[in-house]
């Protein structure tokens, strides 16, 4: 496991997610994972927390996550800017080596049966609450954040800290057709 990887407490996990990244999505049922990338994801509620994420109805990410009813949220850095947005333009349904063309290398966390995708800044193991009605008429899921955990050398004490730390570190942000921005500079309101 990577030594910069460090729990983040259940009240602050909405601050991985609140700059508005894009984010890549995994998830696993019967020995098979997958790896998205998602530019609609949330923050949705802070006790207990929860996210939402828009998923596909042709993607295979959201069918495995239907049927084992958890999945990954995942902030990618600037360096994983190729492996986002190859795994955010092929599908597993026609590419079987997908993941291993984009370069992903999975992990696991103990007490959670799921991929976790290598050298992201932040990852939010979630629990799926069933809504039918909006996974299928908005393509809209809702997760309840059950593990938390980020990178030290860029989330610390509660907080993003980008200013400090190298470029590569930096967040994605999709605008469309593979133009991403990587975060800015910290602006400071008095």
């Amino acid at each position: 496991m990577n030594p910069h990887q460090k729990q983040v407490d259940l009240a602050k996990a909405y601050r991985l997610l609140n700059h508005g990244p894009t984010v890549l999505v995994s998830a696993r049922h019967e020995g098979v994972d997958n790896v998205m990338a998602a530019a609609w994801c949330c923050a949705l509620d802070f006790s207990p927390p929860k996210l939402t994420v828009v998923l596909d109805k042709a993607t295979r990410t959201r069918e495995l996550i239907e049927r084992s009813g958890r999945f990954v949220i995942q902030i990618p850095t600037a360096a994983q800017l190729q492996l986002t947005n190859q795994v955010g333009n092929h599908s597993l349904k026609d590419a079987p080596d997908k993941l291993a063309k984009a370069g992903v290398e999975l992990f696991n966390i103990p007490g959670h049966d799921l991929p976790f995708v290598q050298g992201c800044s932040a990852w939010l193991a979630c629990e799926l609450i069933a809504e039918p009605h909006n996974q299928q008429a908005y393509d809209l899921f809702i997760g309840e954040v059950v593990g938390a955990w980020a990178d030290d050398r860029v989330f610390r004490d509660g907080h993003w800290h980008f200013e400090d730390a190298d470029p590569a570190w930096c967040s994605l942000h999709h605008v469309a057709g593979g133009h991403f921005y990587a975060i800015g500079d910290a602006l400071k309101a008095e």
